[in-house]
């Protein structure tokens, strides 16, 4: 037995530079390596979500110039950057399930290479209707999300899946940030260097992310891998692939889960991408500052991308070691609620300093609560993960379009009430967390069902049929790496995290259980 473990950990050792599970998911982030799968595609997952989060917000640090150039009005800009991340609702619900069918790699490098002719169109635009249409399609290219969440899902195993989603997701984000402060530059290079006038300088400024969309899509294609043994199988080998389709839907649409999270995460991310599109303005307008100091300081709320939603990921897998999946729950709650409380008290600074910090704690907590979602999202589904993913990752857009719908399109409203509102709004959605169960591990007040293991959970998504033929096998490891999720009561009885593997189980006994 001991000669047969230390050939199955060579063999691994030999096959990856990183340790792995029973799945061959990564036990660890090395974040300096490129190695290849693991990190490789680690890598080229959040940089090309980074790229189309940096073109989908080029434009509200440039809007003092872009207004005066194309008349704008209030409504106008507030239409303009609804459309922005409305146009991202449809794509991340179809980016779902495309990952589920053709892998992540192919569908982020071909959504990016062709959302790069919208970036471009920028600079041609003549009109506030033209304005509008080109935000709405660049918008589409924020549906890598979900390709980057799920290729990282598909790398590491589930005790870091937390702290791995919330470094991608957040490092992507941070490119939110980042155009605060890059597009200004850009635009006063052009203008000064170049000694192009305000109006032209704006357009040329939008080459750099059209550029880096066609970069990033050719590197996604020739340099990524979808799963840690190779690339995602296009054809299925068992059942017609419409009859597949639909059934990873309705495992997705189904689960009451799915909606929980879909509204729950419309007031994190959606707040966060609310955020991106008004905050440069605010400072402006409000602070009568200049355009340069603006972006920097609304820079600061996606510059915490760097580090906020990968320590809430961090957070979410350290409270799982000692409290299960009950413990991230319960930190998500907790850091998403403190994100209400901050957004209704920068709502309240009249001074620039005091709007300046409590805009920094806000981002901060809001967007660890997206790192702590998508420390819990894995574990809703394994059939139906892409789905599940697209779904919620579509509704923190649907979150945005509603709260800016509401409290930042219309003149009914200053910016600083409709902040104050839309944290009454976190406050409340955030109490959703309550009904969340898993019957395997508990909810917040409610402890776990006995009678339901991890296996029943995730291979209850398989019928009989589907289950002879050994469909429902990577549900099945992935549902005794799960184990881990119960906290305490698993890891002081395994410490060594010695988990059995699928091959353990006499399979023939699995039957179907109710979804």
């Amino acid at each position: 037995m001991a000669e047969d473990t230390d050939a199955k950990e060579t063999m691994e050792e030999t096959e990856f530079s990183l340790p792995v599970d029973s799945e061959h998911k990564a036990k660890e982030i090395r974040i300096f390596s490129f190695a290849q799968p693991h990190m490789r595609s680690f890598h080229l997952a959040w940089i090309s979500f980074f790229s189309c989060f940096l073109s989908t917000f080029a434009a509200p640090p440039l809007i003092p110039i872009i207004r005066d150039n194309l008349n704008l009005t209030k409504s106008d800009i507030g239409q303009a950057s609804v459309a922005a991340v409305s146009g991202s609702i449809m794509s991340r619900l179809m980016m779902g399930t495309v990952c589920d069918l053709v892998g992540p790699r192919y569908a982020s490098a071909f959504l990016i290479m062709i959302n790069a002719p919208a970036v471009f169109s920028m600079a041609v635009v003549e009109d506030p209707q033209g304005f509008l249409i080109c935000r709405f399609f660049i918008g589409f290219s924020l549906a890598t999300f979900v390709s980057c969440e799920y290729w990282v899902s598909s790398m590491f195993t589930t005790k870091i899946l937390g702290t791995a989603n919330g470094i991608a997701a957040g490092w992507g984000n941070l490119g939110g940030g980042v155009t605060q402060i890059i597009m200004p530059l850009f635009f006063h290079l052009i203008q000064d260097s170049f000694h192009q006038p305000a109006f032209t300088a704006w357009r040329i400024a939008f080459f750099l992310p059209g550029i880096m969309h066609i970069a990033m899509g050719l590197l996604v294609l020739f340099l990524g891998q979808d799963l840690p043994d190779g690339m995602h199988v296009q054809v299925p080998t068992q059942g017609d692939v419409k009859e597949r389709f639909m059934k990873v839907l309705y495992f997705a649409v189904t689960s009451p889960k799915t909606w929980m999270f879909v509204i729950l995460y419309g007031y994190s991310f959606g707040v966060e991408l609310t955020v991106d599109n008004i905050i440069a303005e605010y400072f402006y307008d409000r602070f009568d500052l200049n355009l340069a100091t603006a972006g920097l300081v609304a820079s600061a709320s996606g510059l915490m991308n760097i580090f906020s939603r990968p320590v809430g990921g961090y957070i979410s897998d350290i409270v799982a070691r000692r409290f299960g999946m009950r413990g991230r729950l319960w930190n998500l709650w907790i850091v998403q609620s403190v994100g209400g409380l901050l957004c209704i008290v920068l709502g309240k600074m009249g001074s620039l300093s005091g709007a300046i910090v409590t805009m920094i704690f806000f981002s901060i907590f809001v967007q660890a609560a997206c790192g702590a979602t998508f420390g819990i999202v894995p574990f809703l589904s394994r059939r139906s993960l892409g789905a599940v993913i697209g779904m919620i990752a579509a509704g923190g857009n649907t979150g945005s379009v509603l709260t800016q719908s509401l409290f930042f399109t219309s003149s009914s409203y200053d910016t600083e009430d409709g902040l104050v509102y839309m944290g009454i709004m976190i406050l409340c959605v955030t109490l959703l967390v309550g009904a969340v169960w898993f019957p395997q591990w508990g909810g917040m007040f409610i402890p776990a069902s006995k009678s339901v293991t991890e296996e029943d959970y995730y291979v209850s998504e398989w019928t009989a049929a589907e289950q002879e033929h050994g469909l429902h096998l990577p549900s099945l490891k992935f549902a005794i790496n799960a184990r881990s999720e119960r906290g305490n009561n698993y890891d002081s009885a395994d410490p060594e995290g010695n988990h059995p593997t699928a091959a353990g189980f006499g399979l023939s006994l699995w039957k179907s259980y109710a979804h």
